[in-house]
Formats: structure tokens, sequence, C-alpha cells
């Protein structure tokens, strides 16, 4: 498994500020996806035990509010090991900043993947460029949902938040 860059202070990809890791590899390849050059399984670099460490201490400061894990796409088969791997760690060593990951796998096709025990909330849906709408906060097009991953494995179904209660996350 590989993985594209890390930000260590990132603003746009969930509420705050957040450090963000992008996953190497998506078999996907949305039309005018925001990040081509994570699409290749063989570029960026080796996902190791360091690159969690990494993460981990960067997540350290207080005004850091959550991790988010995007791609390539950190749900894929190859890639779904050590995103869970990460987010396990996270939620170990910071169980009250949020993990929000990015996927263009909807919420209902993930239920197998171990990482959904750790992740708080998913941008699920493949990006569509003829829905492409640029109002929209942490998705690119309208057929994109954030859904409360915790909320929904309690419940038993897909709980997808509105915009209002998006809002209130950034709070």
């Amino acid at each position: 498994m590989r993985y594209n860059k890390i930000r260590k202070m990132d603003i746009s990809n969930g509420p705050g500020v957040r450090v963000s890791i992008f996953m190497q590899g998506c078999t996907f390849n949305c039309k005018n996806c925001f990040n081509p050059e994570t699409h290749d399984f063989r570029g960026g670099e080796e996902f190791t035990d360091e690159t969690i460490e990494k993460v981990l201490s960067l997540g350290a400061p207080e005004y850091i509010k959550g991790l988010s894990i995007l791609g390539g796409e950190p749900m894929h088969p190859i890639n779904a090991p050590g995103t869970e791997k990460l987010a396990k760690a996270w939620k170990e060593k910071y169980p009250n900043k949020s993990i929000w990951t990015w996927s263009g796998f909807l919420f209902e096709n993930l239920k197998d993947r171990g990482a959904l025990k750790y992740i708080d909330i998913l941008v699920d849906g493949q990006f569509v460029e003829e829905q492409k709408d640029f109002r929209l906060k942490y998705c690119g097009s309208k057929n994109q949902r954030i859904v409360d991953v915790q909320r929904s494995l309690r419940e038993g179904r897909t709980v997808v938040l509105t915009e209002e209660d998006v809002a209130k996350l950034g709070k």
C-alpha cells in the first residue's frame, strides 16, 4: 500500500484544522477528479508504521480537530487494511478527534470494511462531473453524501447528514 501526501494543517477537508493523508491508488478514475495523481497504485510513497507514527505526531496539537483520509481511494481493497490500521491508531490516541474519510464507494457497499468502526464521517459516492457544484461543503458533486458512520452502524440504516447538520460539525 502507498500514500500520495500528508498535509499537517488542512482546512478544506473537514471541519476545523485537520491532518490529511491522501492514499495512493484508485480504480474509479472519475472524469476531472481533483486528484488524478493519486490514481496509480505504484505512485507515491510506501505506507508504513512510520507513516502512521508521523500522522499521529501531527495530530498532537490541541488546534488539530481531526484526521481526514482521502485519495486516491482509501477504501479500495488494497488500501482498506492500511486505512483501518491508521484509523484505529488515531482513535486510540485521540478518541475525541474525528476521522473523516472520502470514498467513491457507497456506504452500503462498505459494511465489510473494518475501518468503519473508527470513522466518524464518510463522504461517499464517486465524483460526477455533470453534477459538480462548488457550493457544496465537503462534496464535489450533488450525488455525494455525508454519512454519519457511527450512527448509521448503531441504527442499521444509512444516516445522511443535512447541510444544517454539517454546519454544526464545524462549531
